[in-house]
C-alpha cells in the first residue's frame, strides 16, 4: 500500500484538521513541509496549478480540497469513522459551514490589523507585506469580513458550538466525527498561531474544554520527508485504477475532453488536464508533467468549477 504524503506547513489551519484526523485513525504518514507562499515550485508539478494547503498524495494520486481527502482518509481507515451512520448527513453539513462560514469569521478576527500585527511581531516588514500580498491574490473577487464584523461572527458561532458541546463531549455525541476536525481548526490557529487573539475562547470555557480533547488526538505516526522524495514517489508510480462509479455528466463535458478544474472562489488558479472522471462527488483530471510523470489529480465537486477548453 503506497505511503500518504501530505503537503502542508505547520501553521495552516486545514492542514491541522488533517493532521489530527491522521492521529484519530492512527495512521502513518510522510510530512512534506511546503512554502506558505508562492511560489510553490515543488508542488504545482504535482496539482497542475492548484496551491492551496494541504494536499495528499499517494503514489501517482493526487487529492486536493480537505473535503475530499477526508474521504481517502475515511476509505484508507474505516474506524473510527468521520461519518457517523446516524448522523452522516448532519456531519457533512456541520463540516462545511465550519470549514466556510467559521473559518472566514475566525481569519478574519485573527487577521484583523491587531491580529496581524501580533502574528508577525518581530519580523521583518517584508514578510507581513508579502504574506498580506498572497493572499489577498487568493482572494480575488471575494467579500472580506471586516474586522468588526468578522469578531462579532465568531464570537456567535462560539456560542452555538458551546451549545452544542453541553450535552456531550464532542460536537454530535460522544466521539469525534468530521464536523469536529473542521471546527476545530480555526480555533486551533487563534489558540496556537496566533496566541495574542486567544482570548476570544475564554467566554466559552466548554470550546476549550473540548479543544483539549481534540487535541490529545495527536498527528498520528509522522515521517519527516522531502518534495524530492514525493516527486521521485510520483514519477516511479502509476494512478491507481479509478472505480466503476458512474459518470454523472452535469456539463455536457464527455470523459477524455481537455478541462480545467478550479475552485469557486479562494485560490482560484485552474489545473488542466484530461478528464477522466466525473462522479457524484469528485472529478478526476489526468495530467503529464516532465517532473512527475502521469498523474491523476482528483477534486471534489462541491466547491470546484469544471470548464472545457476548447480546441
Amino acid at each position: 500500500m503506497s505511503d500518504l504524503i501530505l503537503h502542508h506547513y505547520p501553521s495552516s489551519p486545514f492542514s491541522e484538521k488533517v493532521r489530527l484526523i491522521l492521529g484519530y485513525k492512527q495512521l502513518g504518514w510522510k510530512s512534506v513541509v511546503i512554502p506558505r507562499i508562492m511560489p510553490k515550485p515543488d508542488l504545482l508539478p504535482l496539482t497542475g496549478g492548484y496551491r492551496r494547503t494541504p494536499v495528499l498524495q499517494i503514489g501517482a494520486d493526487i487529492y486536493c480540497d480537505t473535503a475530499l481527502i477526508c474521504d481517502v482518509l475515511e476509505h484508507r481507515q474505516a474506524t473510527p469513522t468521520l461519518y457517523p451512520e446516524h448522523n452522516k448527513g448532519v456531519a457533512r453539513v456541520l463540516a462545511q459551514w465550519a470549514d466556510n462560514s467559521l473559518f472566514w469569521a475566525a481569519m478574519g478576527y485573527n487577521l484583523s490589523p491587531k491580529g496581524a500585527a501580533a502574528m508577525f511581531a518581530g519580523q521583518p516588514p517584508e514578510a507581513a507585506q508579502a504574506f498580506a500580498a498572497d493572499r489577498g491574490a487568493m482572494r480575488a473577487g471575494m467579500t472580506s469580513l471586516r474586522p468588526g464584523d468578522a469578531a462579532a461572527a465568531y464570537r456567535s458561532y462560539l456560542r452555538r458550538l458551546a451549545n452544542m458541546l453541553d450535552e456531550h463531549p464532542f460536537l454530535l455525541g460522544d466521539a469525534p466525527c468530521v464536523a469536529d476536525f473542521a471546527a476545530y481548526h480555526p480555533l486551533w490557529f487563534s489558540r496556537v498561531v496566533n496566541p495574542a487573539m486567544a482570548g476570544v475562547l475564554d467566554a466559552t470555557p466548554g470550546v476549550l474544554d473540548w479543544m483539549d480533547r481534540m487535541h490529545a488526538l495527536g498527528h498520528g505516526q509522522m515521517e519527516k520527508s522531502t518534495a524530492t522524495d514525493a516527486i521521485a514517489q510520483a514519477a516511479a508510480s502509476e494512478p491507481a485504477s479509478l472505480t466503476d462509479e458512474t459518470f454523472q455528466d452535469e456539463h455536457g463535458i464527455a470523459l477524455g475532453a481537455s478541462v480545467t478544474v478550479s475552485a469557486e472562489t479562494f485560490g482560484q488558479e485552474p489545473t488542466a488536464g484530461i478528464l477522466r472522471a466525473a462522479t457524484r462527488t469528485r472529478y478526476t483530471l489526468e495530467r503529464q508533467d516532465e517532473r512527475v510523470g502521469r498523474v491523476h489529480v482528483h477534486f471534489p465537486r462541491i466547491g470546484f468549477v469544471l470548464r472545457e477548453v476548447k480546441a
